[in-house]
């Protein structure tokens, strides 16, 4: 539709209207004759790209946009009358297009923006008849959100580490958008370390391996164009190893005695404290020791015969434990105490042979007991009256003389033999019977005396001895 519209200057101006774009901004009015079509002056010379001050409006959703949110972006007509169903429409920022091209979706998304996208934005509508409608220009702007709750940690956790382990130092923020630069500092006067940027919310810089100098405090820095945040300071324990102790014996004299007290003195020369010393008497624990400083420890032990063997040290710091050469121990019993342990010794066997020999003897009589023992009506017998007998004593002139007479007579079960004595009366005979002529050679005032000797082990005998 060709009308006939006031320039900028006043002027009239023929120009190409489309005819739904002239229903929705041009007024009619009724003359006496004939009928007038009223419509705004042109904004702009080019007749295909119309100003879409009454027609499109561009919107954005959310209002407030910061760093990672998602964005859409709407074509809206505010023309009175629907656009063709073949209409098109092309967002653009700072006059390039967002999309690959012309879509028949009014609206436009986007997943993620970030405070670089912030920019002009526009939207444009092309009808079937390739004319084109602009809405306004709007700015829109992407916030960042500064960063907060800066913090480091390290790995291993708690800062404590081996000479020649990895330390990773991570730098974490709570919250933040953008692209955010970590610096990694040493020391209380923040010594640079390590610079990145990234867009993340952590960043990580490593220690390949750590010596014992690396031992401090560090701390890390976040900014993300809002100024620095600041971590707080961690502290670094780079732990030595300790190395294989060394173990000593100290006794008073070169030949441990028993009695003595020796030392046991164990000793890493490196390694980093506290470091607890473990004292073995052949792989047995006899007690332990920490060194808070780190040096070596002393183990006293009072030495007893028991006491000889093998002893060693072991030292452990927490990283390591390390067992020291074995030191062998010969424990001597003094020389007072050797000869009273001889004279113990000596004076035992001969009880023991002692012992031997009573149990040898007791043996025999027990058996001779059991081979000529009596029998039970026997074992205890009343002595035996003695029969009359004749007096031996030859020449005597003493009448009716008692003369004793001696028996052993066993009166119980054992081995206990009784002597029993009985006086006689002796019968008078006549002198002539009396007298008689004593032998050749003899002498008549000699009494002879005859003794019968019987076996001690037969109980049922009777000993007599004879005058």
């Amino acid at each position: 539709m060709s009308l006939l519209t006031l320039g900028p200057h006043g002027d009239l101006r023929l120009a190409v209207w489309h005819p739904v774009i002239a229903a929705a901004v041009c007024k009619q009015q009724w003359l006496p004759q004939a009928s007038l079509l009223v419509c705004p002056p042109l904004s702009v010379p080019d007749t295909h790209a119309l100003s879409g001050a009454a027609g499109l409006l561009l919107t954005v959703s959310p209002s407030w946009l910061v760093d990672g949110s998602p964005m859409t972006l709407t074509c809206v007509n505010q023309l009175q009358q629907r656009l063709p169903a073949q209409t098109q429409f092309l967002f653009l920022k700072e006059g390039k297009p967002l999309g690959r091209d012309w879509t028949h979706s009014s609206q436009y998304q986007v997943a993620a923006v970030w405070s670089e996208d912030s920019g002009s934005y526009w939207c444009e509508a092309r009808t079937a008849a390739r004319r084109t409608i602009k809405s306004k220009v709007m700015r829109i702007d992407i916030q960042r959100v500064p960063v907060r709750n800066v913090s480091l940690e390290t790995q291993p956790a708690g800062g404590h580490v081996a000479v020649g382990q990895t330390l990773v130092l991570t730098c974490l923020v709570g919250g933040g958008s953008g692209d955010i630069r970590f610096l990694w500092y040493r020391g209380a006067l923040g010594l640079n370390l390590e610079t990145k940027t990234q867009r993340s919310l952590s960043a990580k810089f490593e220690i390949p391996s750590v010596r014992e100098s690396d031992s401090d405090q560090y701390y890390c820095a976040a900014n993300n164009g809002y100024g620095p945040r600041l971590s707080g300071l961690v502290s670094v324990t780079v732990t030595v190893p300790a190395s294989r102790p060394v173990l000593t014996l100290r006794a008073p004299a070169a030949q441990a005695l028993v009695g003595d007290t020796v030392e046991l003195h164990c000793e890493a020369q490196t390694g980093s404290p506290p470091i607890l010393y473990r004292f073995y008497h052949d792989d047995i624990t006899l007690g332990n020791s920490s060194a808070p400083s780190g040096g070596g420890v002393s183990f006293n032990l009072s030495l007893t015969a028991e006491h000889s063997g093998n002893y060693s040290c072991e030292a452990d710091n927490g990283v390591g434990a390390q067992r020291s050469e074995v030191v062998p121990l010969s424990v001597t019993a003094p020389k007072e105490d050797r000869t009273q342990l001889t004279t113990v010794v000596i004076v035992e066997g001969l009880f023991g042979i002692l012992g031997l020999l009573t149990a040898v003897l007791l043996i025999c009589c027990w058996c001779k007991r059991k081979t000529g023992q009596p029998s039970a009506r026997d074992s205890v017998r009343s002595p035996p009256r003695p029969p009359p007998r004749e007096s031996t004593y030859l020449n005597t002139t003493i009448p009716e003389q008692r003369q004793p007479i001696y028996e052993n007579v066993n009166v119980g079960r054992g081995d206990e033999v009784y002597s029993l004595a009985y006086c006689m009366q002796q019968e008078w005979q006549p002198a002539a019977e009396r007298l008689r002529t004593p032998a050749d050679g003899q002498d008549p005032s000699v009494i002879y005396s005859g003794v019968m000797k019987v076996d001690i082990a037969d109980e049922d005998d009777d000993y007599e001895d004879a005058m």
